[in-house]
């Protein structure tokens, strides 16, 4: 049930909302309305071209469901933080607070205000709150974004429309960006019912053990990450958006020292295994890197005899977290 009196697809603007509920009716994407306890979210997809990023929009449907990304506060030229209006959005759940999202459409007839389409009440999807994306500036990475990924609140079918779809890319890109930035702390995890990540055949516990294994990716990555720059290695990952689809993909680490691709995964199972195959494969096909890149899997511990024969049959290397430090091939060697 949404906590606004305002019918889903009805035009509003943001001088009526905060008459109504709080807030500022001035600047800035989120709004806390500390008055009623909402956050309003004012998507604006072709505005967002002016400040460089295009991310804005319903994303293709997955696993969970709808998916609509909404790049978080900062605008210049400096990265985005997970701080201030950022970090109220990401932790919303704990606060207490409901978000509306709205969407630009037009104008009012005969001024310069613009409405705001009302979708409906969301969350922030507790699984993987958001994606980091760069913007492109001469062909080289711009600024850090933070691309907020909600979901429709428990119940809600949000009103979208065909003009509300992201448009598919002209043409395929793969961008040089630096390695994913530290995990925000205090980031939300919980108080979302795991109905909200639910299919015609969900799982207990689905939020909570896809976080987990998420956020060990991440872990598992940067301390990679870390393992190669003190060996003097030069590190990134690429991003990437491929002609005629919506979604961006970000790949994890590439040491371009060594000229190895590698993908991260939380646990050494044969899903995890076979989905690394599969996401380095495509990868590779997108990338423009000097010949002879090799394809590593990263994993937290060793896999099974079976999968470690099937990474060797696909020309894959791996490596493997231990007690005190990594195992496997290729890895670098101590700086001379």
């Amino acid at each position: 049930m949404s906590s606004l009196e305002l019918a889903q697809g009805s035009l509003t603007t943001r001088a009526e909302l905060a008459a109504d509920y709080g807030g500022s009716q001035y600047g800035g994407g989120i709004v806390p309305a500390n008055q009623s306890q909402n956050i309003f979210v004012f998507s604006d997809p072709a505005a967002g071209k002016e400040h460089d990023y295009t991310f804005d929009g319903r994303a293709d449907d997955d696993e969970f469901g709808v998916l609509y990304l909404y790049t978080g506060a900062g605008q210049g030229t400096s990265d985005q933080e997970l701080t201030d209006r950022n970090r109220s959005l990401l932790n919303h759940a704990q606060a207490g607070r409901d978000v509306h999202l709205f969407v630009a459409d037009g104008v009012k007839p005969g001024t310069t205000t613009v409405r705001q389409r009302y979708i409906g009440q969301v969350v922030v999807d507790p699984i993987q709150p958001y994606d980091e994306r760069w913007t492109r500036v001469n062909g080289q990475p711009g600024r850090r974004l933070y691309v907020f990924r909600l979901r429709p609140a428990p119940g809600v079918t949000l009103a979208l429309t065909e003009q509300d779809t992201m448009h598919v890319a002209p043409k395929t890109e793969a961008l040089p960006v630096p390695p994913a930035a530290e995990e925000a702390p205090e980031t939300s995890a919980t108080a979302v019912p795991t109905e909200q990540h639910s299919t015609d055949t969900a799982t207990a516990n689905v939020t909570g053990g896809a976080r987990t294994v998420l956020r060990r990716e991440g872990r598992l990555a940067k301390t990679f990450e870390a393992h190669l720059e003190a060996h003097g290695h030069e590190v990134s990952r690429f991003q990437i958006r491929v002609k005629g689809e919506r979604n961006t993909f970000l790949t994890d680490t590439y040491d371009a020292t060594d000229n190895v691709l590698y993908e991260a995964k939380g646990k050494a199972t044969r899903e995890n295994v076979r989905m690394a195959i599969g996401q380095l494969r495509d990868y590779r096909r997108h990338i423009e890197v000097p010949d002879g890149l090799r394809l590593a899997v990263l994993l937290p511990e060793e896999p099974s005899s079976d999968l470690r024969a099937l990474l060797e049959t696909e020309d894959i290397a791996l490596v493997t977290q231990t007690a005190d430090g990594f195992a496997g091939f290729p890895l670098p060697s101590p700086p001379s």
